[in-house]
């Protein structure tokens, strides 16, 4: 059984990246190639053993971090015969182009935020006077999305941990199995799930079944009940535990 899942949250390799360099806490301005390189790849690889759809620009640029990351492995002849110093200061840095990428994709970025901000607010500015708007009060309170603080990034890497951790208690099943579990049926159980752990539980612990498949539509339920407003993802800092809850107010029509 494949699954074949398009997910809009991603927005590019140097959403991506950015990501990275928050998360690791790592100077713009300074990358540790290797290391950006091999969770980029990671990154890469979780997407495609979920049979995510990997845009052609995500290669395109594990492709040039392998090559910056090649050519400041290999020494570099073409100054051989200057003086050493001289020869440090002509070397053009190869991360150089990727870093002024970056930068101005993380100006872009923030304008964005602050035009978004910006719109918020006005959205909370009225030209006639107070209405009584009690009668539509459940309505919107219904209607307002939560303020998410987990990225589908930050979901990735907790799969990441989660693989990781299975593998290493035992290893997943590879025999394919005629057993096929729709994503809607593993939304039910997921509610259910959260609501016999008293509306909250842990992320690791919606995935009690060590088998491959039934990770997979696992991860892609929890995804499609986020979009859906269904459940609630919350993470308190780096690093720290992923917890899931039903959104207040919420009833998922699958549940009996």
């Amino acid at each position: 059984m494949q699954y074949n899942v398009k997910i809009d949250a991603f927005e590019g390799p140097l959403d991506l990246l950015l990501h990275l360099i928050n998360h690791l806490e790592i100077d713009i301005y300074d990358i540790p190639v290797a290391e950006i390189t091999e969770q980029y790849l990671i990154y890469i690889h979780t997407m495609k053993e979920l049979q995510l759809d990997v845009a052609s620009e995500f290669l395109v640029m594990a492709a040039t971090l392998l090559e910056i990351k090649s050519k400041m492995l290999l020494p570099n002849h073409s100054h051989s015969g200057l003086d050493d110093e001289l020869a440090v200061e002509m070397e053009e840095d190869p991360r150089e182009e990727l870093v002024q990428r970056l930068i101005e994709y993380r100006k872009y970025k923030e304008v964005a935020d602050d035009l978004k901000s910006l719109e918020q607010e006005r959205g909370l500015m009225f030209t006639k006077p107070p209405s009584d708007l009690s009668a539509y009060s459940k309505v919107l309170e219904t209607e307002n999305k939560p303020d998410i603080n987990v990225s589908l990034y930050d979901m990735l890497g907790a799969l990441q941990k989660l693989l990781r951790r299975k593998r290493l208690q035992k290893p997943l099943l590879t025999k394919i199995t005629r057993q096929e579990i729709p994503i809607e049926q593993r939304m039910k159980e997921i509610i259910k799930e959260i609501k016999n752990a008293k509306g909250r539980t842990r992320f690791d612990d919606l995935f009690s079944i060590r088998n491959r498949e039934h990770i997979v539509v696992t991860f892609l339920a929890i995804l499609e009940l986020m979009k859906q407003n269904e459940i609630i993802v919350e993470q308190e800092n780096n690093f720290a535990d992923i917890f899931v809850m039903q959104r207040k107010g919420a009833d998922y029509h699958g549940v009996s």
